[in-house]
């Protein structure tokens, strides 16, 4: 079974995601990606798919043209979970990286 995160723990993992937002309302959290155009943004996406198939946690996303749009959460814990800071991070490296 896994765990949603409890209080302390989201805001402590939150401090660690400066660029993701915590939506309330669906205890999850989101980020926006803009590319220089729909090439990037797709290829980007695939790298991500790769990621979440290897980790057996799939994100709710869209893109329109250049822009991506990630929502993450954990819908067997009911909410964020260490799963969604994982991929967060794992996210965060792909685009960090040259």
């Amino acid at each position: 079974m896994i765990e949603q995160l409890s209080e302390a723990e989201r805001v402590d993992a939150l401090e660690g995601l400066p660029e993701w937002d915590h939506d309330e309302a669906r205890d999850a959290i989101t980020r926006s990606f803009a590319f220089a155009d729909f090439s990037e943004a797709f290829g980007f996406m695939a790298r991500v798919a790769l990621l979440a198939e290897k980790a057996d946690h799939h994100p709710e996303w869209s893109n329109v043209y250049n822009r991506v749009e990630i929502l993450l959460t954990t819908h067997d814990a009911g909410g964020l979970s260490e799963r969604d800071i994982d991929m967060a991070q794992a996210i965060d490296a792909l685009v960090d990286t040259p």
